[in-house]
């Protein structure tokens, strides 16, 4: 064997990152080795000011090649430590999902939002009854007051009142149920239900239908709701930025070892939102009674 050619190794670009690290140790801290993830993202830029998936492995195994013993460990764990959670793992997201189903009724300028009803804690529909996380209910129940206490009662009834086909779109526009675009590898699209994707989901025709009792669970997040952390934190941001949403990422700039250039990650808007901005301030006005 002989050599042809050789190139010589050339540095990359050094990267900043926009990780509050003081923030990241705190929350990784306070996580412990507990399993879970945590998302922060600066809502005017999209920066990701902390990124935690607990629990993690330690990066060090990988540097010499990882010897057999500690790599059959990370992959037969219990804990999934392989698992980056913030943009991998996609998890129902209860009652979260809440205020963007409220912005979707004022949207969409439902009754119920003009209307106070009881909540006795639980909800009939077609003969099953859905429980309220409250035992007895909440009483008499607005609009606003269904946000403030998080009535389950309310909004499985705004859910039917909406549909399936409603909630499936609003929801679309704000990028749930697709990648948001952030600049780390692997991210996973999340589950946004509606009567395509469970005819593409399902190979048998008696479960591709969809039964209008399965939409009551998805106003509260549950039911066929599966989103990533970093798609949640991302559409609370649009929400937090009056519905301008930007690319969430963590790299803030690249530095050119050689010339000491240093290059800014511009804050890049994902796209308009195309929903009616006077609605956030609504919701806004709500959320701070």
């Amino acid at each position: 064997m002989r050599t042809l050619k050789r190139t010589a190794p050339q540095s990359g670009k050094d990267l900043t990152l926009s990780i509050d690290i003081k923030l990241q140790e705190m929350i990784e801290k306070q996580f412990g080795e507990r399993r879970g993830s945590l998302v922060a993202i600066d809502p005017q830029t999209g920066g990701i000011l902390a990124l935690v998936s607990k629990p993690g492995f330690d990066p060090n195994l990988f540097v010499d090649g990882i010897d057999p013993v500690s790599w059959n460990e990370l992959n037969t764990s219990i804990d999934k430590p392989l698992l980056n959670r913030a943009i991998r793992g996609e998890y129902p997201p209860g009652s979260t999902y809440k205020p963007f189903m409220a912005m979707a009724a004022l949207e969409q300028n439902l009754p119920l939002v003009h209307q106070t009803i009881s909540d006795p804690g639980y909800f009939i529909y077609g003969g099953h009854r859905f429980n309220d996380s409250k035992k007895g209910g909440y009483g008499s129940m607005s609009f606003d007051r269904s946000i403030a206490l998080s009535s389950d009662t309310y909004f499985y009834q705004l859910a039917v009142q909406m549909g399936i086909d409603n909630i499936a779109k609003f929801m679309g526009t704000l990028d749930f149920g697709r990648p948001t675009g952030v600049d780390l590898p692997g991210e996973r699209p999340g589950i946004l239900p509606s009567p395509e994707w469970k005819k593409s989901r399902f190979k048998n025709p008696a479960q591709q239908k969809w039964y209008s009792g399965e939409t009551v669970s998805i106003g509260i997040g549950q039911g066929y709701n599966a989103f990533t952390p970093m798609q949640m934190a991302h559409a609370t941001a649009t929400l937090a930025n009056r519905g301008l949403a930007f690319r969430p990422h963590v790299v803030a700039t690249l530095t050119d070892p050689r010339s000491g250039a240093k290059t800014l990650v511009e804050p890049k808007p994902s796209k308009p939102w195309t929903g009616n901005p006077p609605i956030l301030n609504v919701l806004s006005v709500v959320w701070k009674a």
